[in-house]
Formats: C-alpha cells, sequence, structure tokens
C-alpha cells in the first residue's frame, strides 16, 4: 500500500495546512501596527536639528514652517507627506545626489525622514508671483495644454490645475520659487537628476526659454 496517498495521511496533511494558515493568520493579527509619523516630532527636528549628531536644523535653509526665502531652495511646505519621504530616501543614492541634502539625508533615520515629511506637508505654503510678463503666457500655454509639436504633456495633467501636485508621484509645483523650478528641470534635461523618467525625457524636449517659462508661471498658480 502507498502510504502518501492512503486517506489517513492525505486527512492529515489537509489538517496541518489549515492548522498552519489558521497559525498565520493570528501572527498578522496580532503582529504590531507599524508606528504613525509623530509630525510633533518632525517639527521639532525641522526648528531645531539635532546638535549632537551636528545635523542643522531644516528651517535655516528652507524657511520657518517650510516656507524657504531662498530662492535656491524649495519651498517644502504642503508637499503631499508621501512625496517628500520619496525625496528623502531617494537623496540617499544615485538618483538624485545633492552635496548638502545628501549627507543630511543619510544622517536621518526612516522614521525621521517620516516624522519630518508629515510635519511639513501640513503646513500651509505661502502663495509666489509670475515676474516675467514677457513669457508668462507661454509659460501658461505650455503648461495648460502642453506642446504639441513636441510631444510635450500638460504639466496640470500631472501637477494639477493649480500645481497641487499628487500624492507620492508629482510635487505641489505651485507658488514654488521660479529659480528651484527652472533649476530642477535643467537637472532632468542633462540627467543629472535621475529620479523620474517622465520628468527626463519631457525636459529633453524643452527649451530653456518654455523651462523658464513655464517656471515662472507655475511661481503664480494659487
Amino acid at each position: 500500500m502507498n502510504r502518501a496517498n492512503s486517506p489517513f495521511i492525505k486527512s492529515l496533511f489537509v489538517a496541518l495546512l489549515a492548522v498552519s494558515g489558521v497559525a498565520s493568520a493570528a501572527d498578522a493579527k496580532h503582529a504590531p501596527a507599524a508606528a504613525k509619523p509623530d509630525a510633533a516630532k518632525g517639527a521639532t527636528l525641522y526648528a531645531d536639528g539635532d546638535a549632537a549628531r551636528g545635523l542643522p536644523a531644516c528651517v535655516s535653509c528652507h524657511g520657518a514652517a517650510g516656507n524657504s526665502t531662498i530662492t535656491a531652495n524649495p519651498k517644502l511646505a504642503g508637499q503631499p507627506e508621501a512625496y517628500l519621504y520619496k525625496q528623502l530616501v531617494s537623496f540617499e543614492g544615485p538618483s538624485r545626489s545633492q552635496p548638502v541634502m545628501t549627507t543630511f539625508s543619510k544622517m536621518l533615520s526612516d522614521e525621521e525622514k517620516k516624522n519630518i515629511a508629515a510635519y511639513l506637508a501640513t503646513q500651509t505654503s505661502k502663495p509666489g508671483a509670475a515676474k516675467n510678463k514677457d513669457t508668462v503666457e507661454l509659460g501658461k500655454k505650455i503648461y495648460r495644454g502642453g506642446i504639441a509639436e513636441k510631444n510635450v504633456p500638460a504639466c496640470a495633467s500631472c501637477h494639477g490645475p493649480a500645481g497641487a501636485g499628487m500624492p507620492a508621484t508629482y510635487p505641489r509645483i505651485g507658488g514654488q520659487h521660479q529659480d528651484y523650478t527652472a533649476a530642477q528641470l535643467a537637472l532632468f534635461k542633462t540627467d543629472s537628476r535621475k529620479n523620474s523618467q517622465e520628468m527626463s525625457t519631457i525636459a529633453k524636449r524643452m527649451s530653456e526659454e518654455e523651462m523658464k517659462a513655464v517656471a515662472d508661471y507655475v511661481a503664480g498658480l494659487k
């Protein structure tokens, strides 16, 4: 008689599988839930840094509540939480290497990155304004309708009509500093920033004038 095929062995095997399944479900049910980001801790780290580790306060470059007044540094207030966290992680690798941010991101724990992102996402971004009246219409046209002959899609199709962005995937760009937005488009164009193949492809199809026009236009979006 083949014991492997006997009814008793089969019944025992099925029973063991059932018990194993129940145990796995019980383990999953009682497993500790991932800790939620602590925006209060993020606010403290953002405002004060950590002198013991030589970590400077984020506010020194990005301004109070994430509203940078230095045009080369981005406004972070109101950015989608998941997007901010994703960028802090990205700074640690080759896809978005940047001397200052790469150094500081590596000093932050994963929990601290999430806490800072949670804090900044709850802040209100102060509005900006378009400055170049000679190109604002070009920027508006590209943002809303793209450049059909170059196969450049409308920026609004991903970033939204008011530039509010989309969690994790697309950043808030409405009200962002012109200088910063133009600089990022230039980095994408030259593959110096490699953490969005989509943006690299689009930027390569745009002229410097077109990129600057869009950057100026979005600065005035509210």
